[in-house]
């Protein structure tokens, strides 16, 4: 008799992203690019903040990218003093210099709602449907959708 144990899913997954995996490198990566963003972020001036962003790491040159040409300037200006905060850790001793990007950040447009009105003789076809209707789950709904009417006299 021999007993099989079944092997959890997980332990192959953080063997992939942890240690020695295929992709132990880009979450190091990423996990230091997250660190620089952080440690950045609460260096900048408070109006700055917001709009620079640590975007990788390439042949020794940190990508920061900003969503104005304003910023970039200001970035420009203030490498030395930025260069100097992450040699402060360790990890960034790495890093020679910046490669600066202006990345305009659209704002998702939310789409304008639709109202959509239901008149009353419509609203009374639905409600004489669903009382027609034997499924109770299609009668709930019918009535439902039917007190979505405009009612008029009921507003007096």
């Amino acid at each position: 008799m021999s007993i099989k144990v079944k092997r959890s899913r997980a332990q192959p997954m953080s063997r992939l992203l942890g240690g020695n995996g295929e992709l132990a490198p880009l979450m190091r990566t990423a996990r230091l690019i997250g660190k620089a963003q952080q440690h950045l972020r609460e260096q900048l001036p408070e109006e700055v903040r917001e709009h620079v962003f640590v975007g990788g790491y390439r042949d020794g040159k940190l990508t920061l990218l900003t969503d104005r040409a304003v910023w970039l300037t200001w970035l420009r200006y203030e490498q030395a003093r930025l260069l100097e905060l992450l040699h402060r850790l360790p990890e960034f001793a790495a890093v020679t210099g910046f490669s600066l990007k202006v990345r305009p950040v659209r704002p998702l447009k939310v789409p304008p709602r639709q109202i959509r009105q239901l008149p009353a003789p419509a609203a009374d076809e639905i409600s004489a449907c669903a009382a027609d209707v034997d499924d109770p789950r299609l009668k709930r709904a019918l009535e439902r959708l039917a007190s979505h009417a405009q009612r008029g006299d009921e507003s007096s």
